[in-house]
């Protein structure tokens, strides 16, 4: 099982011992420094991508990273490591599906609110305000919106592990 605490004080070490402050290192990996702060406090973790990039930049092993503790040269337990890798990329693509299928859900209900709203204010013959429809149509596009933006995260983190491997 992946320890957050774990690796976010591993993550706080390296950095500390590179002499850099969670500002620097955000810059570096194009993340907010709040981000870097999560990490370190084992709140969240960085994508699959950015844990590689991390391990390189720090010098030490994915597998050292992800174990939150420094090994020996012959490292011992590559496969429970590896499997530790996959499990975490399978958890990330769970999230983006079930984030998709949620906004997704949410987009069709808008929608027909959004036509539901539309019927209604052509009946009401011009006693109901057009926004009445417009709103919920507005916040369907802002579904929209979400659902694309989360599509092309999970497609941007695929393209660089693929790259990575």
């Amino acid at each position: 099982m992946i320890d957050q605490a774990k690796i976010g004080a591993f993550l706080r070490e390296l950095r500390k011992e590179k002499g850099k402050t969670q500002e620097e290192i955000a810059e570096q990996f194009g993340v907010s420094s709040r981000s870097v702060s999560r990490w370190e406090n084992g709140n969240t973790m960085p994508d699959l991508g950015i844990l590689v990039e991390l391990a390189d930049y720090y010098g030490r092993d994915i597998r050292e990273i992800i174990d939150g503790e420094r090994k020996s040269e012959k490292m011992e337990n590559q496969n429970e490591t590896l499997q530790m890798v996959a499990e975490y990329a399978k958890k990330q693509k769970m999230q983006a599906i079930v984030r998709a299928v949620i906004l997704f859900s949410l987009e069709m209900v808008m929608c027909g609110y959004t036509i539901g709203s539309a019927v209604l204010v052509l009946r009401s013959e011009g006693k109901i305000s057009a926004g009445y429809a417009v709103i919920p149509m507005f916040v369907a596009f802002l579904f929209s919106v979400a659902l694309i933006i989360n599509a092309k995260d999970y497609v941007r983190k695929s393209t660089t592990q693929k790259k990575e491997q």
